[in-house]
């Protein structure tokens, strides 16, 4: 069994797992982070950045896209690994922990692990380049810059830093303020204000109850009728459609008809996978948020298996699936299991992406995946996603998508599987 010399780029629970797995294969592993912590996007950090929409390339990224009040979207039962559950209460007893619940146990989880001395703090990743079959990777601590070789590179570094933002008619000359979620940190800035919330996930429907709290309206412009008939039942929330256009005046047209002056533009639109450092000749691209060509979101046909990513997919329940991720690139890379021939990975890569096409699912959902965990673990010779946790998940998704998704977070799981036990 081969031992390599394996970068792992982000020390967030991507990382964390791969950093896992590997060193248990007997790989040499070296996590790179360049926050001054562990735990990537469960990184709370109080500032937001100089351009609220992020679209200044000046400006200095802040990499947290928490917000104060932020909770999970799942319970803690299926936010655990298979060998270390999520079963600890630190102080916030809730199903849905907050994040600095989860920041504690992730670090608990590296601790465990021998995974914090693998990692380097404070050290950004500026470039990955293929080199006469070694990968150089660059990397800064301050000043001071290094180059190093190494045998393979995981890439674990997420995708909520870097914002996507809405755009229609009118919106150059609009006049109000305008910003995305991932500067939104709580409600006071808009106290008194009349704000349209753009957008259709988790983060829009929180941040549009908070706001409401404070704000003198929300108007909550979005595709999705599920949202729209579950915040009905809030008082200050008003359902639109999609926007239409914009004007200078101030005036937000909404597709029906309707319209409203705003003060504010809220974005919750989500983000764009980024990897500035990564050199590969675009041998991987990313086009309107598919990250490609990638043989089961993992790996590129024509660098695997030395090159790999872990945590792309989403609409999945996270940790589980990075932990699956990482059991299989861990086994790939030892020897364990085989990868089909490029020519195989690639066409089966172009099968998946025209089914996506034909069903009209557009490339930024590529990676919107459910059934993927049971694939993978297939492939590790492990059962399938537990039965308990689909139970909870399968719960978690009619709430989300019924009138009661408000109380989401206020669900008693533990009664409700006792009474379906």
């Amino acid at each position: 069994m081969p031992c390599l010399n394996v970068a792992v780029i982000g020390a967030g629970v991507g990382g964390l797992c791969a950093g896992r797995e590997l060193q248990r294969a007997g790989h040499r592993v070296t996590i790179f982070e360049k926050q001054n912590q562990l735990g990537g996007t469960w990184v709370y950090d109080p500032r937001v950045e100089s351009d609220p929409l992020s679209l200044d390339p000046k400006r200095e990224i802040i990499h947290s896209s928490l917000y104060a009040s932020l909770r999970t979207n799942f319970p803690r039962h299926v936010m655990g690994f298979s060998d270390f559950p999520f079963t600890k209460i630190y102080e916030d007893s809730r199903a849905f922990p907050s994040h600095e619940e989860v920041l504690r146990f992730l670090n608990d989880f590296a601790e465990q692990f021998g995974l914090v001395e693998l990692t380097r703090l404070n050290t950004e990743v500026v470039r990955v380049e293929l080199k006469e079959d070694e990968w150089v990777v660059e990397s800064r601590m301050g000043e001071l810059t290094r180059e190093e070789a190494f045998d393979a590179v995981v890439v674990c570094v997420g995708h909520h830093t870097e914002p996507r933002v809405a755009n229609f008619p009118g919106i150059e000359k609009w006049p109000g303020k305008q910003i995305h979620s991932h500067n939104y940190r709580n409600n006071k800035p808009f106290r008194d204000q009349i704000v349209v919330v753009i957008g259709a996930g988790p983060s829009a429907m929180d941040i549009s109850i908070e706001i409401a709290k404070v704000a003198r309206e929300v108007h909550l412009s979005t595709r999705s009728s599920s949202m729209l008939s579950k915040l009905a039942i809030f008082a200050k929330l008003n359902k639109h459609p999609e926007i239409d256009y914009v004007d200078e005046s101030g005036r937000v047209v909404f597709e029906d008809g309707s319209s409203v002056e705003a003060d504010i533009l809220f974005h919750c639109t989500g983000y764009r996978y980024n990897f500035p450092f990564l050199k590969t000749n675009n041998i991987v691209t990313v086009e309107d948020n598919r990250v490609g060509p990638l043989y089961k979101h993992v790996f590129p046909p024509e660098l695997a298996p030395r090159l790999s990513f872990i945590g792309i997919p989403y609409a999945t329940t996270g940790i589980p699936l990075m932990e699956l991720q990482a059991k299989w690139l861990s086994l790939v890379l030892s020897g364990q299991r085989l990868l089909p021939s490029k020519e195989t990975m690639m066409a089966d890569t172009e099968d998946f992406y025209k089914s996506l096409e034909l069903r009209g699912i557009p490339i930024r959902h590529t990676h919107s995946l459910f059934e993927y965990p049971n694939w993978l673990a297939d492939q590790l010779g492990l059962p399938g996603i537990d039965e308990q946790i689909k139970k909870i998940q399968g719960q978690v998704f009619k709430i989300l998508l019924s009138s009661e998704g408000s109380d989401l977070r206020e669900w008693d799981v533990d009664s409700w599987l006792d009474s379906i036990n």
